[in-house]
Formats: C-alpha cells, sequence, structure tokens
C-alpha cells in the first residue's frame, strides 16, 4: 500500500482548497496519462509550472487509459501509482484524476489561467481551449524534449525481451 499522497485531490477539495489562493494567483492545468515518467514528461511539467503560481494535473483514470485505444496492456502502472510518482515532482502542486474521454468537464471545474499541453498537440485541438480563452487565460503547446515518448519506450522495453 502507497503512502498517502497530500497532492492528489478530487474536484470538490482542490475547489476548497483554491478558495485560499491569493488574489491574482496564476493557475497553469496540463493533463495526460503519464503511464511511465520519463525525462519528456518531467521537462514539460516543469515549464508549465514555470508560467504560474501553481500547476494541477488532470491525471486520466486507468479506464480513461484503455478507451484512449494505447494498447489493451496499458496502462502499465495503475492510477494510484502513476499520481504517487507525479506528486513526487516538484513542479506539480495538485492532482486530480478524471475518468472522462477528456478532460473538458475538469478544466471547466478548475478554471485555469494557463492551459498547457505537449508541442504534439496543436492550439486548436487543445480539448478546454475555448473555456480558457472565454476568461481572458492562455493557451501554450511546448516543444517536447525529442526522443522521449511511453509508447516507444513500451516498444523498446518488449522488443529487448523478445531477443
Amino acid at each position: 500500500m502507497l503512502p498517502e499522497n497530500k497532492k492528489l485531490l478530487t474536484i470538490a477539495e482542490f475547489q476548497e482548497r483554491r478558495k485560499s489562493f491569493p488574489e491574482g494567483y496564476r493557475l497553469v492545468f496540463t493533463n495526460g496519462c503519464y503511464d511511465i515518467l520519463h525525462p519528456g514528461h518531467v521537462d514539460l511539467l516543469a515549464r508549465a509550472r514555470a508560467l504560474g503560481d501553481g500547476l494541477i494535473m488532470g491525471l486520466n483514470s486507468d479506464d480513461s487509459v484503455r478507451r484512449l485505444g494505447k494498447g489493451a496492456d496499458r496502462p502499465v502502472n495503475g492510477q494510484e501509482q502513476r499520481a504517487f510518482v507525479l506528486a513526487a515532482l516538484e513542479s506539480v502542486d495538485f492532482i486530480v484524476i478524471f475518468d472522462e474521454d477528456t478532460p473538458y468537464e475538469l478544466i471547466r471545474a478548475v478554471r485555469p489561467q494557463v492551459l498547457v499541453k505537449g508541442g504534439d498537440w496543436s492550439i486548436d485541438n487543445i480539448v478546454g481551449r475555448d473555456i480558457v480563452e472565454e476568461d481572458g487565460g492562455e493557451v501554450c503547446s511546448l516543444p517536447l524534449l525529442e526522443g522521449y515518448s511511453t509508447t516507444s519506450l513500451i516498444e523498446r522495453i518488449r522488443s529487448g525481451l523478445d531477443k
């Protein structure tokens, strides 16, 4: 059993915590599966966090990951394990697990000032862009650290096991 994860919150818990944020607090939001944490993830999260005062991570639930079509054996790590590892990062301030196919309703609930995705997403295709821009916020697609992807990492591991 994993130790308590103080960064992992429900939407209601986050909204309650948000009431104590100082005036002008700039909340950054990003989301993803983060199945096997690698340098590309760590880099993106650190750069996202640098855009504001706090970073909230929308983490796909196990069921949500399965529906994304990443493979029958994904996620490799369960949602509680993924949240625990993400919580160890200084750049991540809050984590909320969402079960929907997209984080749209979570973004609507948390109302971030900055919405960030990796450079493999064009600004026009970032889910929740309309919500953030309607509130006068900023939507960013940050360049990815080249050579890192969970899918390619899993493929490399599997090819090594086949030898």
